[in-house]
């Protein structure tokens, strides 16, 4: 995996990883605990790209069930997150 694909990964994993700090309604906080070890996961184990590939659209899909996370700080989190998400999904 190239440099910016793993930086990507640690940052999604970092933005997840902010929000468990932040007060979040009980349905975020479930989504959110999902799709964050997903991504630790990510960022701190050796996977090949397709692998890395399906287990982001995996974080994707589960940040989609979060429409608000009940915290406007937690909210820019998992934006953040979404975005580095696709990034990865673009590469």
């Amino acid at each position: 995996m190239d440099d910016r694909t793993a930086g990507l990964l640690s940052s999604l994993h970092e933005h997840l990883e902010a929000t468990g700090e932040r007060p979040l309604s009980t349905e975020a906080n479930r989504w959110l605990g999902e799709a964050e070890a997903i991504a630790e996961n990510l960022a701190t184990s050796e996977v090949d790209p397709e692998t890395a590939h399906e287990r982001v659209e995996t974080v994707l899909e589960l940040l989609a069930e979060v429409d608000e996370t009940g915290d406007e700080e937690a909210d820019k989190h998992v934006d953040a997150a979404r975005r580095a998400g696709e990034r990865v999904l673009e590469r």
